[in-house]
């Protein structure tokens, strides 16, 4: 028999729609819940699943399960020195994991970024601003959903906070201080891709009181119309943010797929802002964790969780084909 898709993650609300695509076609998959999950170092996985797809979220430390993510190398590595097909394996899930890699890598390829400095020490804040324009943000290396993330407009609430002990450091205790961009227009762009090319773009338009701007969570378009709730955590829509489908410069385009081939990122999204005070557009959040936006048919035009699941249904074909092939051999 065709071995199945195996989808691992840990956040259930966000994969809600991705289940119900699979269910509606009657394809054979199973889910790994990461929090549960244990494997044997002999077992092989190679037998039982055509493919892996790693949807473990880097903020899971923001909701108690962050032993699940340093777990999730290990099993990453496991599955991949067993030859399985993993989609976001150690490669991309280790660029996920540190914002520091993040903006070394953009350094690396030449592409504009916020300017920041990595600190593994409360006391270091301070000295970190020398040479960043204000205000600055604080963010813990290993992110997600902008948890950690605080803003500080002046150097005395920044040392008022680390010798509080308010900064946040997160799973590694490190942390980055960053400079903060204020968004021309109050939006910033995130380019989502499948398959390592470009799926679609979305404006998100901003508050500045969040910097948690999951696509997945925000369920308002610009127009004022509420969208589908079904395709909505319980605790969206977040007050004063909306979305729109979006057509981004065929460079940024360029420049997306070449960060994600270099991240080893076949399914995830890529955001940028451009700076208001100048006009230089900044890459700054590299996410292997693809939450597509809610309801994408009424805000990009068609359903990305239809074409996820195209692609996935092709790539467990193609893994099956050699097993098959040895079997109608015997």
């Amino acid at each position: 028999m065709p071995k199945p898709i195996a989808i691992y993650y840990e956040q259930p609300n966000w994969f809600k729609p991705l289940f119900a695509e699979l269910d509606r076609r009657g394809t054979e998959y199973v889910k790994l819940d990461a929090i549960a999950h244990a494997y044997a170092i002999e077992e092989h996985p190679e037998r039982r699943f055509a493919l892996v797809v790693n949807r473990m979220s880097p903020s899971a430390w923001n909701r108690e399960h962050g032993d699940a993510i340093f777990y999730t190398l290990g099993f990453l590595d496991q599955l991949e020195r067993r030859g399985v097909r993993v989609i976001n394996g150690l490669k991309a899930f280790r660029a996920e994991l540190s914002k520091a890699s993040q903006l070394s890598l953009l350094d690396e390829l030449g592409l504009p970024y916020p300017k920041a400095r990595v600190i593994h020490r409360a006391s270091q804040a301070a000295a970190a601003t020398t040479g960043l324009r204000w205000p600055v943000v604080v963010k813990p290396n290993i992110g997600g959903s902008g948890a950690g993330v605080k803003r500080f407009d002046t150097l005395e609430a920044l040392e008022a906070a680390a010798t509080a002990g308010e900064l946040a450091f997160g799973m590694d205790s490190t942390a980055l201080v960053q400079e903060f961009i204020p968004a021309r227009d109050s939006h910033i762009v995130r380019c989502e891709v499948l398959n390592g090319k470009f799926l679609y773009a979305i404006k998100v338009h901003i508050t500045g009181e969040t910097f948690d701007l999951c696509p997945a969570d925000i369920c308002k378009t610009t127009s004022g119309v509420d969208l589908n709730r079904a395709a909505c955590p319980v605790d969206a829509p977040k007050t004063g943010i909306s979305v729109e489908g979006y057509e981004p410069p065929q460079e940024v385009i360029a420049d997306v797929e070449r960060i994600m081939r270099e991240s080893g990122i076949e399914l995830g999204g890529i955001e940028y802002i451009t700076d208001d005070r100048d006009g230089q557009r900044l890459y700054y959040d590299i996410n292997a964790l693809s939450n597509f936006v809610a309801d994408g048919p009424r805000v990009v035009g068609f359903d990305p969780f239809a074409r996820l699941v195209d692609w996935l249904e092709a790539e467990a074909a193609a893994a099956n084909e050699p097993a098959l092939a040895t079997t109608e051999a015997r």
